[in-house]
């Protein structure tokens, strides 16, 4: 990802993530309801103890005798834990479902910006922000929205009921609830977003810098370089305790100051209550009422205190995965263009560059339908950038790109992506059989037509001297198989994709001669009815070129 300062305010990022609750609104509403019954049950556990002691000691008590008392307390308390498991099922049961449907989201922003506009993107980050940032989006989903109504209900709730004895403890109360549960989490919250954004970014930069070291493991131990990624992974992770710590304490400092506010509210409420009492404005049960219930009805209040630290983080994270989402892609998906059928395709005056550098220079030419057309150049000259330009991860910058007869810009990106195959240096593999990655190019594809690519693509033997053959595991990332293997495994894809438009972008560059000839052989012999792009700068490639063009310095001859 790349970093930004231009940050969500948070009253932003919470309308945006409160938005996706809607279709669960009944389960909140529930939640609610069960959460504010609990609160009532467990505050009045409290407040039957209160009313026995008075019944023991001869008081004025609502309850005739100490074992009422004792019966309501006991059945408060039952359905205090039923509420509360109830309430917890239905705020994670929300949490959950809106979890997967946001990275659902995100996995579909992800395929709408590859591959421009996630090229060069730190790998790590991206891990980080689809495991990390979304799973501390629970904390709204679950710890938040719920909890936040059930505050303002239930401080309403024991507002009233405190002043059904007497006004001013009741005003009392209420001013530790808006204490407690308003100023201090707005207060901590302002105050602590900074620091929440760097640890995400610290946490984010930790995994990359770890998973970049594992994958570079290899070469750090041949060439003696463990002592320095060692200080790296020291100076990343002593980054993040930092920044950790000054979370932490903020957390602290928030818990601190949420047991002393409501240790002057309960004070508060106590000293006026024996004021009211000195006055003969209050009885002794309303005395012992009004205390009992500061002391036990701070429990919801007190979870919005908490949020103030936590969603600091919640902020940060919600940001990085709303930057995303809100990230616009280089080539904007076509939806209500044409289906046009691939018949050739013509460059026409097309200019390119990124970066600050031109890489194609007005290029022009014309890509014959069924024929083997080839271009050579030496590295850097622009090859694979028409390549990805023909297969519209880019845009032309000048100029324009016939595909059949329509602008390859007016052709739905469905269609596009149907009728052609393009075959890079570098195949991408997942961490699954041989088989089922090379299905990746057609999933409902039979047994049958795996193996006839593979042929193709002189893979089969090998595949077949493996103890689990097509079945076998090839590792993450492929490591278990050679640069050669994997870039066989991308050219039976292409060949069990059977698209119209083949794009070899250096096909046989990992490949001995004996293999490339066997490939080439496949290409010329099975693409007879298709048109083959083929790019390299080997003269033993181009022979299998019907016609060829050289590409220097961003021009075409």
């Amino acid at each position: 990802m790349h970093k930004t300062t231009n940050h969500r305010t948070p009253a932003a990022i919470v309308a945006r993530l409160i938005v996706l609750v809607k279709p669960m609104l009944p389960i909140m509403v529930a939640a609610i309801v069960m959460g504010v019954a609990g609160h009532f049950c467990a505050t009045f556990i409290t407040i039957f103890g209160g009313f026995a002691i008075l019944t023991a000691a001869g008081l004025q008590s609502p309850l005739p005798a100490v074992g009422t008392a004792f019966g309501c307390i006991l059945v408060f308390a039952l359905l205090r834990g039923v509420l509360r498991y109830a309430e917890q099922a239905s705020n994670h049961y929300i949490a959950f479902r809106l979890l997967a449907l946001i990275r659902d989201k995100v996995f579909g922003a992800l395929r709408r910006l590859t591959p421009a506009k996630l090229e060069g993107r730190d790998r790590g980050d991206l891990i980080s922000l689809i495991t990390a940032d979304i799973e501390a989006l629970e904390v709204f989903y679950a710890h938040t929205i719920s909890p936040v109504c059930i505050a303002v209900l239930w401080a309403a709730g024991m507002a009233a009921f405190t002043a059904h004895w007497h006004i001013l403890p009741a005003l009392a109360l209420l001013a530790g609830y808006l204490l407690v549960g308003a100023a201090l989490p707005v207060w901590s919250a302002k105050r602590g977003q900074a620091v929440a954004r760097e640890y995400r970014q610290a946490l984010a930069d930790t995994n990359s810098y770890v998973l970049e070291s594992l994958r570079g493991l290899r070469d750090t131990l041949q060439y003696q370089d463990t002592a320095a990624r060692a200080v790296g992974i020291t100076a990343h992770s002593e980054t993040l305790g930092a920044k950790q710590t000054a979370l932490k304490y903020r957390e602290g400092l928030i818990v601190a100051v949420t047991n002393t506010l409501i240790l002057f509210t309960t004070l508060a409420v106590l000293g006026v209550s024996l004021w009211l009492y000195q006055r003969g404005e209050l009885a002794a049960q309303g005395v012992l009422v009004c205390t009992l219930t500061a002391l036990s009805s701070f429990g919801p209040v007190v979870a919005l205190a908490n949020l103030g630290a936590g969603l600091t983080q919640v902020f940060a994270s919600a940001d990085r995965v709303l930057a995303l989402l809100d990230e616009a892609p280089v080539t904007p998906e076509v939806t209500d263009g044409e289906n046009t059928p691939f018949a050739g395709a013509e460059v026409r005056g097309v200019s390119f560059g990124y970066g600050g550098e031109q890489v194609l220079r007005e290029i022009s030419l014309t890509i014959p339908e069924k024929k083997i057309v080839g271009i050579t150049g030496r590295s850097g000259s622009g090859k694979s950038t028409l390549l990805r330009l023909l297969m519209r991860f880019w845009d032309v910058q000048t100029g324009s790109i016939r595909f059949g007869a329509e602008d390859i810009r007016r052709v739905n990106t469905a269609a596009l992506r149907a009728q052609e195959s393009l075959v890079t240096q570098e195949t991408e593999l997942f961490a699954d059989t041989i088989g089922n990655n090379i299905r990746i190019a057609k999933r409902d594809a039979a047994q049958e037509e795996v193996e006839a690519a593979c042929k193709k693509a002189a893979l089969d033997d090998f595949i077949r001297s493996l103890p689990k053959g097509y079945d076998t595991p090839v590792g993450e990332l492929g490591g278990t198989l050679s640069g050669g293997e994997r870039q066989r495994i991308g050219v039976a894809r292409a060949f069990l994709h059977d698209a119209p438009f083949l794009l070899l972008d250096e096909p046989t560059s990992n490949l001995d001669s004996l293999n490339e000839g066997i490939i080439l052989r496949a290409v010329r012999a099975e693409c007879k009815d298709r048109t083959v792009l083929l790019v390299s700068h080997r003269k033993s490639t181009m022979a299998a070129a019907d016609v060829s063009f050289s590409v220097e310095s961003g021009r075409v001859s």
